[in-house]
Order: structure tokens, then C-alpha cells, then sequence
């Protein structure tokens, strides 16, 4: 028994430094990256710890949309960013490039087209290039491409990074960077890639190497401040150690 309050206290102790380091680097939902100082944790020692904003992290290595029919623009601008070095480009040059080449009326009314894409992407010296995709050869695209999902009904571009085993990865310009499972994927994907091709391709493109995605299972497994037959044994449900 003694052990055991002696390992709750830890957790407590550990569960609120964490806190205190989330809430630090966040502030009215804006990802903030910093440093944390540890003194003391070895004789006369001083130990730094970047740490990163759980919203920053769900948007790492992607561009988020900050209107309700950008996430094409959005994700073209991920995979011009990432995979072409176009390090300056942000949402709204993609956005009113798109703007330019398109029908305003049709895009207010449907939002951006997979020709849409393709027009702005050749104004800028790249060739964009459409795939209808036989399901079982997902795993070979090596390339991250562009995706349109039907998610129950909302037409939404995403960009795919890659497929490996039961799990899709993809960067989303609304919910961040996350996996979906492939029956899911296969369910709302209508078979089609959208693939920009040109000069300065960055083979090793964060985009294909994507990291896993934060859980609270997760990060226990991480820090492991106590195992999971402890932590039910403190009055944790089973439903809270997902």
C-alpha cells in the first residue's frame, strides 16, 4: 500500500507538470512552440526539453484552412510547402491564384474542382496530373497526392502521405494530421489521386514520413508514469486508458 500511494503521488506530481507545460506553450488555441528548463534533476545539471502545443503538433508539416471551401487551397499549399520547398506560399496565394483560373460563381457555389487545382499548379510551372487508382495498389503511390473525400456528404481535399497495412495517412487542412483506417478511407475516397509533378521534388518530404498521432494511450506509454494494471488499480477506468 505504501508503494502504491507513493506511485499515485508521482503521478499526480507528474500529471500536473504536464498540465502546467500545455498550458504554458498554448494560449487561446494558438500553437505556441517553447522550451522548458529542468534544474536539479541531476547534481549541479540544468536539462532543456522543447515541448510542442498539442494543436501545434496536430498541425505539424501542414496547412490548415481558415475558410469553409479552402481546403483545396489548403492542401495543394501542404504539398507545394513540404514536398516543393515553396517555403513563402501560404493558403491565401494558393487561394487567389485558384481564384484567378477559376469560376467564382461555381466555386461559391460547390467550391474548387480537381481541374481548378490542376489550372493553378500549371500557372506556376508544374504539371498536375489525375489517377484513377485500383484499390489494392494504394500502398505503391510513393508520392504524397492530393484526395478527395466524401466525408457523409461534405465534399473535402485532403492530402494523402501514405498507406501502410490497415492505416491511411493523411494531412487534413481542417482536423489536422491524422490516420484513418482503410475500410474508412475506401468509403469515402472515390478512386481518384491528384499528383503535382515538377522540378524541385524533395524525395524525403516530411509529408512521407509522417509521426503518429498523439493519444493518451500514447503518451502513458512514453512517460510511463506507472503501468496500466496500476492505474486501474488507482481508480482508472479501462474506457480512459484508450
Amino acid at each position: 500500500m505504501n508503494f502504491k500511494r507513493m506511485s499515485f503521488k508521482r503521478l499526480r506530481l507528474f500529471t500536473a507538470m504536464v498540465t502546467g507545460i500545455f498550458i504554458s506553450v498554448a494560449s487561446d488555441n494558438m500553437a505556441l512552440a517553447a522550451s522548458m528548463s529542468l534544474g536539479n534533476v541531476l547534481s549541479d545539471t540544468m536539462v532543456r526539453k522543447d515541448v510542442q502545443s498539442i494543436r501545434e503538433r496536430r498541425y505539424e508539416d501542414l496547412v490548415e484552412q481558415h475558410t469553409d471551401f479552402s481546403c483545396g487551397a489548403a492542401a495543394l499549399a501542404t504539398v507545394l510547402k513540404y514536398a516543393y520547398g515553396r517555403t513563402e506560399i501560404t493558403e491565401n496565394d494558393v487561394l487567389a491564384g485558384m481564384l484567378e483560373v477559376s469560376d467564382p460563381e461555381v466555386v461559391r457555389q460547390r467550391g474548387f474542382s480537381l481541374l481548378d487545382l490542376k489550372r493553378y499548379v500549371e500557372t506556376n510551372g508544374y504539371r498536375g496530373r489525375g489517377y484513377e487508382v485500383a484499390p489494392d495498389t494504394l500502398d505503391e503511390i510513393s508520392i504524397p497526392v492530393i484526395v478527395l473525400l466524401d466525408l457523409e456528404g461534405y465534399k473535402h481535399f485532403v492530402v494523402m502521405k501514405k498507406a501502410r497495412g490497415d492505416r491511411i495517412y493523411v494531412g487534413d487542412p481542417a482536423l489536422g494530421n491524422r490516420m484513418m483506417s482503410r475500410d474508412d478511407f475506401m468509403a469515402a475516397w472515390n478512386n481518384i489521386i491528384f499528383a503535382v509533378v515538377g522540378e524541385g521534388y524533395d524525395r524525403y518530404t516530411v509529408l512521407l514520413d509522417p509521426r503518429q498521432p498523439l493519444t493518451a494511450h500514447r503518451l502513458q506509454d512514453v512517460f510511463s508514469p506507472a503501468p496500466r494494471d496500476q492505474l486501474i488499480d488507482f481508480g482508472f477506468r479501462h474506457a480512459e486508458l484508450f
